[in-house]
């Protein structure tokens, strides 16, 4: 462990997204279950996936983030989507299906 890591606190940010309903959430937070480590933890609660993002640096905390928020987008875009194909409503408007709210307690 470097001599920075035993004096620092580590960067940390939560993310919620709000999605059609628990069956949604469930199968988003499954979509992004590979991306678990001992710094990132996704859980479904309802209709609501929340995950925790831990990491040693602002830039670290940064790029998973960003790589996050891609990754969540991509899985509610693909539950959608294939909602909208068992009911028969195809909607290819490209519109995102979450509501996120961001809640950062980044230790600077």
């Amino acid at each position: 462990m470097s001599e920075r890591s035993r004096t620092e606190e580590p960067r940390t940010a939560t993310f919620e997204t709000r999605h059609a309903d628990a069956a949604a959430a469930r199968t988003v937070a499954a979509a992004l279950a590979p991306d678990n480590t001992p710094q990132i933890r996704t859980e479904a609660d309802g209709d609501v996936v929340r995950t925790r993002i831990e990491r040693d640096t602002t830039g670290g905390l940064h790029a998973s983030a960003d790589d996050y928020l891609v990754n969540v987008a991509a899985a509610d875009a693909v539950v959608a989507s294939a909602r909208d194909v068992d009911d028969g409503t195809e909607r290819g408007d490209g519109s995102d299906h979450s509501e996120s709210s961001e809640h950062n307690d980044t230790h600077e």
